[in-house]
């Protein structure tokens, strides 16, 4: 009996081998088919997941970008609209700064009355003679010199005495002003060429002679007294 039990123990026990090898082969490909099936499930279930985060990566880089894009856009509209501000701002300062000095200017200067010429040329009078009359007809009232020239004995009053009526005809004619209210500014007296003759002396001599001519030269002003 011991025996029998002992040869069927060992009979099982080499029995048991084979059938977990068999059972390995006939589990094997089954269970190798659902680790398969496992994985495309997963695969299946984690391919829109992944989809997802591609387009959500996709979108973010695009939102990125556009928003980088617009961020660009809206600093150069800024700085922009700065230098626009900024160049209104200075050409008015610059303006500003050239029109004060220029106010500033007129508010100093004086409104500088109408001067009146007139010159005469050539005139045949010696210098010193002329600039006699000249010194005495200096700063009067054109009146005044008139009639003063009117009366004077000497031959240069004549002359001094045309060109002083003339400026007054070109106050009134070129300047709208009257020229009965005007007022002998400056006279100048300029010597000119001289003329150079001879005489005739006694025992064959010859003396010189020099015949002097004058630039004669009036500025009138209005006389503001009256």
């Amino acid at each position: 009996m011991a025996d029998e039990k002992t040869d069927k123990k060992a009979k099982a026990d080499a029995e048991k081998p084979a059938q977990k090898a068999a059972a390995k082969k006939a589990e094997s490909p089954s269970g190798k088919e659902t680790k398969a099936e496992t994985k495309k499930a997963a695969a299946k279930k984690d391919a829109p997941k992944a989809e997802a985060k591609d387009e959500a990566k996709v979108e973010s880089t695009v939102d990125s970008k556009a928003e980088k894009k617009a961020a660009k856009k809206e600093s150069k509209a800024a700085k922009k609209e700065a230098k626009g501000k900024e160049e209104p701002a200075k050409s008015e300062t610059k303006k500003a700064a050239k029109k004060e000095p220029a106010k500033r200017g007129k508010a100093k200067a004086p409104a500088t009355p109408p001067v009146v010429r007139a010159k005469a040329r050539y005139v045949r009078v010696a210098p010193r003679k002329a600039r006699l009359i000249a010194d005495q007809v200096r700063g009067l009232h054109i009146e005044q010199a008139l009639a003063l020239l009117q009366f004077s004995p000497r031959g240069a009053s004549r002359d001094i005495q045309k060109l002083i009526e003339s400026a007054a005809a070109n106050a009134e004619n070129n300047h709208d002003l009257v020229g009965d209210e005007m007022r002998i500014a400056s006279i100048t007296v300029d010597e000119g060429p001289t003329l150079r003759r001879y005489r005739p002396r006694a025992l064959g001599r010859a003396t010189p002679i020099n015949k002097r001519t004058s630039h004669i030269a009036v500025a009138l002003v209005p006389d503001e007294e009256g």
